[in-house]
């Protein structure tokens, strides 16, 4: 039987290289800022899909903690891109 949460997760995993080809890309920096938030988002859920997929709900434990320590870096280089860092 196919199973619908792995499908979604090689999904994702397509539209994570798609959105690293534009981090590479990029004309700007905010565009490769962009990017890279899109990339963990997507991570996180993957990570989620397969906690749900494996039955293993520690995943969605290092998904929350991984969620905010990309956001805690979002915001990190977006002050680094605005020039608010030394």
């Amino acid at each position: 039987m196919i199973d619908i949460f792995l499908i979604a997760s090689i999904i994702f995993v397509l539209l994570i290289f798609a959105c690293g080809v534009r981090m590479w890309l990029g004309p700007t920096n905010a565009d490769r800022m962009l990017a890279l938030d899109v990339i963990n988002a997507l991570v996180v859920i993957i990570m989620i899909l397969l906690s749900i997929r494996f039955a293993q709900p520690g995943f969605i434990d290092v998904a929350i903690v991984y969620a905010l320590l990309s956001f805690v870096g979002t915001l990190y280089v977006a002050k680094l891109i605005r020039g608010d860092l030394e």
